[in-house]
């Protein structure tokens, strides 16, 4: 969803899983305090029947770099066949890049905001900017905390793109405050069995894990191998045609979506501070991440003027099948690439 957006997770060693409330400066614009919850177990889901197994086969065409033409030497393409549960592949793509996993991953040990209590929209106004406290059973009392103007939100990244897919796709947006990089990707079908992948990087491989937050060191080295925009960069062009569908002319697939990202400051705050001492003793009581990004999407090529008339409506929708073994073997591979 467009606007600004907050997530707050706090893990409690004393006491996992227990409430917590974060009291929260008045230019947030919330109210005095956020109610940080343990999240709600989900109902268990019973186990699917699997369906009949079907062939699949898949093209993936992998671009990359900005620029009005197909550079030489791309696109590097992949073709997947999966039959009765077997899967074979011709073809190779670049490697993706490793990023490490520095999420905090939902489980009933951390206090959340949002939660199911409370999900109020931050508004356009807010700022994280001044004093913060979290209290609660189990939280130090010490866990008080100051966030100045690096930390708080990003401005808006305010993206255009113009072009349509048979053309050289233009995009540009101004320069966004405190960003550290850029990273663009684009993905779409040329047709029902064609996918293609685009990204902004000089060099093959970064994909849709970049569209994340990232340390200042991945940054930092990203930026120089070329992987990432620098903060000087204002424009990017989509190599023409890239999307373009490969059917007739009344055939909807070529479609794109494309995502960008700037990478804003990450603010770690520790208590009590390391001593300059190597030698003297540590026993932090707590240690806060505060990280910050902006982000935008578009989708390329579509034309709305009659997208009433091809959408269906979810409650008319016929009932889903049920995927098959091969699918989701051919899903899973997918999301390995």
């Amino acid at each position: 969803m467009p606007g600004r957006l907050l997530d707050i997770a706090m893990l409690n060693q004393r006491q996992p899983g227990t409430p917590a409330s974060q009291l929260i400066p008045a230019g947030m614009d919330m109210g005095d305090a956020l109610p940080l919850l343990p999240p709600e177990v989900p109902p268990s889901k019973s186990e699917s029947v699997p369906g009949k197994e079907e062939d699949v086969e898949v093209t993936i065409r992998q671009y990359w770099g900005c620029g009005d033409q197909v550079r030489p030497g791309q696109p590097k393409q992949i073709t997947i066949k999966a039959s009765q549960g077997q899967v074979q592949t011709q073809g190779e793509l670049a490697r993706g890049l490793f990023v490490p996993d520095r999420d905090v991953h939902e489980d009933a040990r951390y206090a959340l905001w949002p939660n199911q209590r409370n999900r109020a929209r931050v508004s356009e106004r807010s700022s994280l900017v001044g004093q913060h406290r979290i209290t609660g059973a189990g939280v130090p009392e010490s866990l008080q905390f100051q966030l100045d103007r690096n930390a708080d939100f990003m401005p808006k990244l305010m993206l255009e793109a113009r072009g349509s897919l048979a053309d050289s796709i233009q995009l540009q947006w101004p320069a966004v405050e405190r960003a550290r990089g850029y990273f663009l990707f684009a993905s779409g079908a040329q047709d029902p069995r064609t996918l293609v992948m685009w990204s902004s990087a000089e060099v093959p491989g970064a994909g849709p894990e970049l569209l994340d937050y990232l340390g200042g060191g991945n940054i930092e080295r990203w930026l120089a191998q070329k992987v990432l925009l620098p903060t000087t960069t204002t424009r990017c062009a989509i190599p023409q045609g890239i999307f373009k569908s490969q059917g007739g002319q009344r055939d909807r697939t070529g479609v794109a979506s494309l995502s960008m990202i700037a990478y804003g400051p990450e603010t770690n705050l520790v208590w009590p501070p390391k001593p300059a001492d190597p030698k003297l003793p540590w026993h932090p009581e707590w240690n806060v991440r505060v990280r910050t990004k902006s982000t935008s999407t578009a989708m390329l090529g579509m034309d709305l003027t009659d997208a009433s008339s091809t959408e269906t409506p979810e409650a008319d929708a016929p009932p889903k099948e049920e995927e098959s073994g091969t699918k989701k073997l051919l899903r899973g591979l997918l999301r390995k690439l």
